[in-house]
């Protein structure tokens, strides 16, 4: 069962004992930096997103975050002050986590899909107020 992706509710199976294609169902995504819910394990949500251009610098403070690349190359700034900041760049078949509490900007110079897997009920944009980007949480595709 598949669920529009402006439904906010959770589908029964969760997605759970199936298949899910994720590449098909980031097909069904109309725009960039839109994640969408694709399966739930525990508390922990599985969101496919397409990417292109810099998303705005932001920080979970409670959470880790983890990126998953399927297709493209995607970078990662990241700090944990002005003076200290480096790169994760990620190409497909590859992964990082970035740590809760630490600022972060993913970017691509291209198009990337991707896998994200976080906490239910965490905020695409982080702990900073609402922008153009914020996400609804439990978005189901």
């Amino acid at each position: 069962m598949s669920l529009p992706s402006s439904s906010t509710t959770t589908p029964a199976e969760r997605g759970q004992c199936q298949a899910i294609d994720l590449i098909q169902k980031i097909h069904r995504i109309d725009d960039y930096w839109q994640p969408r819910v694709v399966a739930e394990m525990n508390d922990y949500q599985f969101k496919v997103v397409k990417v292109h251009g810099e998303f705005q610098w932001h920080v979970h403070a409670e959470t880790d975050e983890t990126f998953i690349v399927l297709e493209g190359e995607l970078h990662i700034h990241h700090r944990a002050s002005l003076s200290d900041e480096g790169v994760i760049v990620l190409r497909a078949g590859q992964m990082a986590v970035v740590p809760k509490g630490v600022e972060h900007r993913p970017s691509a110079q291209a198009e990337v899909k991707m896998l994200l897997v976080e906490p239910r009920g965490v905020v695409n944009t982080g702990d900073g107020a609402p922008g153009v980007r914020t996400v609804e949480n439990d978005q189901w595709i």
